[in-house]
């Protein structure tokens, strides 16, 4: 058994999938409409048949009380594995993206924590 989609809550998928893409350098991988919305997948550029990412859109009654919740406590939607946290910290930053915790070492992890525009927070890590 293995991982092979994940979803996050995004307030808009068209937003989200610019930011994913343009910003954090993920791939699009589907897009299927379904009705209003659409099946909007992401991949890593580095393992295109990896997990996808759901941009999955944040319509059900529950998500908006869930998502505010853990905004407001600084909990991530979502980790990601980067080579260093400081480049990509350094890099985003320069893309203008937004840091609630800047890089932050834990014994032999490094973690930050970034807000996608869309509704989440989330966090990018290593481990040395």
């Amino acid at each position: 058994m293995r991982i092979h989609l994940s979803s996050v809550f995004v307030d808009d998928q068209e937003k989200a999938l610019r930011f994913y893409t343009d910003v954090l350098g993920f791939v699009k991988k589907n897009e299927v409409p379904i009705g209003e919305h659409r099946w909007l997948t992401v991949v890593s550029p580095e393992d295109p048949d990896g997990t996808e990412l759901l941009l999955e859109p944040d319509v059900h009654p529950a998500v908006k009380p869930y998502t505010t919740a853990l905004v407001e406590d600084g909990i991530p939607a979502a980790a990601f594995a980067v080579d260093d946290v400081h480049a990509e910290f350094e890099r985003l930053r320069g893309h203008g993206v937004r840091f609630t915790q800047e890089p932050l070492e834990i014994g032999p992890i490094t973690t930050a924590v970034l807000d996608d525009t869309c509704g989440n927070l989330i966090q990018i890590v290593h481990t040395a």
